[in-house]
């Protein structure tokens, strides 16, 4: 079995990954576990990592890499923002050391836009950017889907621009808490396929304007036209991501690549929706990509004085 040299963490707000890496960046061991930052900060971050290195038999001399919401203004160190347009290779300059931990421990910064027409931040995100670049690709256009979904353009490994959609959670408030919970609540499993996701998708990208008049159909198509509840769970989901699409494409010039990082169900999803609109595209594995992002900020902080 290869020696460990490292250890690389994506720490979200309700998630915790931690992989044991050698130096040739091959996964040695894996936990994940809910103890995200909203966990973390009530039992201690410190508690928690070192509970999860001590399940992998980490040696007390190995280093830390970190990326996510550990770094937030709420989490363990706050790791502060590199400003766009941002060279993805300032993320790794920029990070801060946790103190007082007998062991070297690295958090990574996100990235802030700043305009004041267009704020945004990104936190974790910055790290699958780094682990799914592309160089072949002058211009790439990613999208990240999850419960706020990023879109980012991304010119000679500079992020140029990026817009945060709140799909997610906004799926998750109407199905749960406004009227459209008495048409969702019988729903069953859907995928990329079923046809209602596909023609709400075509519907909202084509018209993102109307979203919320989409949004209402979701109802009255059950009301009027027997509309199933889970066509209309997929409606719903298809008009959502529909507006997101529209409102991603906006931000990159036509010549931009769509990358999609993602994986699980949203993968088929987006990959469906993204054939509906009659996109072209690359898929990256999301949990590959933060690996590889942390894997290159290892080798980055840890060991290139070494080389």
């Amino acid at each position: 079995m290869s020696e460990a040299a490292y250890v690389a963490v994506d720490w979200g707000t309700s998630s915790f990954r931690l992989w044991l890496m050698s130096a040739d960046d091959t996964v040695l061991a894996e936990r994940r576990s809910g103890e995200g930052m909203t966990t973390a900060a009530t039992i201690g971050f410190a508690e928690v990592l070192n509970g999860h290195l001590g399940a992998v038999s980490a040696p007390s001399s190995l280093p830390v890499i970190i990326c996510g919401m550990a770094g937030a203004r709420q989490g363990w160190v706050e790791a502060g923002y590199v400003d766009v347009p941002a060279k993805l290779s300032a993320v790794l300059t920029g990070a801060v050391s946790v103190e007082g931990q007998g062991r070297d421990i690295r958090i990574l910064p996100g990235i802030a836009q700043r305009q004041d027409t267009a704020p945004d931040v990104m936190r974790g995100e910055e790290t699958q950017l780094l682990g799914s670049a592309d160089t072949a690709l002058s211009e790439r256009l990613v999208c990240m889907p999850g419960t706020h979904s990023k879109w980012v353009n991304v010119r000679d490994e500079t992020v140029t621009a990026f817009s945060s959609f709140m799909t997610g959670e906004v799926f998750d408030v109407l199905a749960k808490q406004s009227i459209l919970k008495h048409a969702v609540a019988e729903a069953g499993s859907f995928d990329g396929d079923h046809p209602s996701f596909e023609a709400a998708v075509r519907a909202a990208s084509a018209n993102p304007a109307m979203l919320t008049n989409l949004i209402f159909t979701v109802r009255s198509g059950q009301l009027l036209h027997g509309l199933d509840a889970t066509g209309a769970a997929a409606r719903l989901s298809g008009t959502l991501i529909g507006a997101e699409i529209a409102g991603g494409l906006s931000i990159a010039g036509p010549d931009a690549t769509v990358q999609l990082v993602a994986s699980g169900r949203l993968q088929g999803l987006y990959e469906a929706a993204l054939r509906a609109k009659g996109l072209a595209y690359q898929t990256v594995d999301a949990d590959l990509a933060v690996r590889r992002g942390l894997s290159a900020a290892a080798q980055s902080l840890f060991f290139s004085s070494e080389r």
